[in-house]
């Protein structure tokens, strides 16, 4: 749980939507951050967290998603 909590926070640097996640088909996705907006250096941490930014602009986790 701390891995997800420290990627929330991250996100969390970036804006605070006010339905910030969603599940579908085992993924997480993370709802209104917009990933160019996110720094290299957040987003090499997001990734080593489990994150990566997605083809739709997004970002998406298979490692938090729903099962």
């Amino acid at each position: 749980m701390d891995d997800l909590i420290q990627a929330l926070a991250i996100f969390r640097k970036y804006g605070n939507p006010a339905y910030p996640t969603h599940c579908e088909h085992d993924e997480l996705f993370i709802c209104g951050i917009d990933p160019t907006d996110v720094s290299e250096e957040d987003k090499l941490i997001l990734k080593g967290l489990g994150f990566f930014v997605s083809k739709d602009g997004g970002f998406r986790s298979f490692r938090f998603g729903s099962a």
